[in-house]
């Protein structure tokens, strides 16, 4: 490549790599804590134990009888709401990998370190409390349509988060990202 293109396109690549990089090592370290819990002995990892805790703790607020219990036969917690077993919570239900994607691209797109850090740690906080609402209201719903289960949980459940962290990624690019002060000089 020519130096004219590699100029042209460097803060594009810059983006890349500070993407990339961040988005690496952190799902890097969080498979090495991963790597702590065997799966093939059914044992799941203290996170997601925690968002299924908080889950049931969101459920009882609501006057509802709900708890939860290992499944010893798959690594997942089961959600019981009502009596009934209605969903399982499993490591991808923890919002950990969301919150690794949301981190890398304001690493990418980025600001202050202030501004940074601090939207990273109250927005992964945000991420977290929303991901607890979600699988208690997908818990309720499955509960009162089972029939739309695929729908409520293949379709809806993963758009509403993923468009909470699209929208919290516009307001870092618009209100505390360089690109937004720099676009406006």
């Amino acid at each position: 490549m020519s130096k004219k293109v590699l100029k042209e396109y460097k803060p594009f690549l810059l983006f890349l790599l500070r993407f990339f990089s961040v988005y690496g090592i952190l799902l890097l370290v969080y498979n090495l804590y991963l790597g702590k819990y065997d799966a093939n002995k059914n044992e799941v990892d203290a996170i997601t134990k925690t968002v299924t805790q908080h889950t049931v703790a969101v459920l009882k607020n609501f006057d509802a009888q709900a708890h939860f219990t290992q499944n010893y036969k798959f690594p997942c917690y089961n959600v019981f709401y009502q009596g009934k077993c209605v969903v399982r919570v499993v490591e991808g239900c923890n919002a950990v990998a969301i919150i690794i994607l949301f981190v890398a691209f304001v690493v990418a797109f980025r600001g202050s370190f202030k501004h940074t850090l601090l939207f990273i740690l109250i927005g992964s906080l945000l991420i977290y409390i929303f991901n607890v609402m979600r699988i208690a209201l997908l818990t309720i719903l499955i509960y009162q349509y089972p029939e739309h289960t695929h729908l409520l949980h293949g379709v809806l459940f993963p758009l509403f988060i993923y468009g909470f962290v699209f929208l919290m990624w516009l307001i870092w690019i618009n209100k505390f990202s360089y690109v937004k002060r720099n676009s406006s000089k």
